[in-house]
């Protein structure tokens, strides 16, 4: 059984500041916010949500489908999922655009600052879901707003269940439409942060959520771990200490991995969270979103 992916492949430019941006951010100047850091390291990494996301599932022992849009740029990228042996059936060159690019900054508390340019990511929309018997189980991830929009309603429309997790796109979205990706999903993942959002937004919280129609509402707390919500009932799964704290670049995308291949399973879904603590926890320990090594023996996968 396929896992559908829909989401963003992208180019990370991944940079750190070796100080604290709440040091050089002035409260009472941000009305006029004129700052420059300086980023001593800098490297170029395969990125992406369905990327990200992909590439953790498939070291899991899942088979991701991804479906995503590259720019002319993309070829790279391109071969590296064929070089998994992943489907690229679903992933289309946009000519005249350049693959998504997410240029990002961290600092010593593993703040974030990230610009982003969609690219061909805007025109991932142009790539259509249907029912396909292979595939029984999806996530809406981070994409371009057409896309999530129109895969949203193309999976509910098709019968298959997905996880939608809107991450750093929430804000793309009013009320009304993220009632209606609520409405057609199965489950939600989110952030503390994206949750807090969420609950705004739609004049729900997240007991309530839960309560509705959905199986479940996951909620990742960064080392803290993760709080899954199901009938209105909150379980608190504890975090899983890091061996190091290198980059938190691509640990939720990791954390949803664990959670697709858990459902595809059948697993309960705290035990689906336990494990996307333990991937998000080994993948901080590495740099970049796509470089850590998942080791199905240790983790008593088989």
């Amino acid at each position: 059984m396929s896992a559908l992916i829909c989401g963003s492949l992208a180019f990370d430019t991944i940079t750190n500041f070796h100080g604290r941006f709440r040091e050089q951010i002035l409260p009472e100047q941000i009305h006029i916010l004129n700052v420059s850091f300086l980023v001593p390291t800098l490297r170029r990494e395969f990125g992406g949500c369905a990327g990200n996301i992909a590439y953790s599932l498939h070291q899991l022992g899942g088979t991701p489908l991804v479906m995503a849009a590259l720019g002319t740029d993309g070829q790279d990228y391109l071969q590296r999922l064929q070089d998994w042996g992943v489907s690229t059936e679903f992933v289309r060159t946009i000519d005249g655009q350049y693959t998504a690019q997410a240029i990002i900054m961290t600092d010593l508390d593993n703040n974030q600052i990230t610009a982003f340019h969609p690219g061909a990511m805007g025109e991932a929309h142009q790539t259509r879901i249907t029912a396909r018997e292979d595939i029984r189980l999806a996530i809406i991830a981070p994409d371009g707003r057409e896309a999530m929009i129109g895969h949203a309603q193309q999976l509910a429309a098709a019968g298959i269940p997905f996880i939608f997790d809107p991450g750093q796109g929430l804000p793309m979205f009013n009320g009304e439409e993220l009632r209606r990706f609520v409405s057609q999903a199965t489950w939600v993942a989110l952030n503390d942060y994206e949750a807090r959002m969420l609950c705004e937004r739609t004049g729900q919280d997240l007991a309530s959520l839960s309560r509705s129609h959905l199986q479940g509402v996951v909620v990742t707390l960064g080392e803290q771990g993760c709080e899954v919500w199901t009938q209105g009932e909150r379980q608190h799964i504890p975090g899983v200490k890091a061996t190091a704290v290198v980059d938190p670049t691509g640990c939720g995308d990791a954390f949803r991995a664990a959670l697709l291949y858990g459902l595809e399973r059948g697993w309960a879904l705290a035990r689906c969270a336990e494990l996307g603590n333990r991937l998000g926890a080994l993948k901080i320990a590495c740099s970049g979103p796509q470089n850590h090594r998942i080791d199905r023996t240790a983790l008593a996968l088989d």
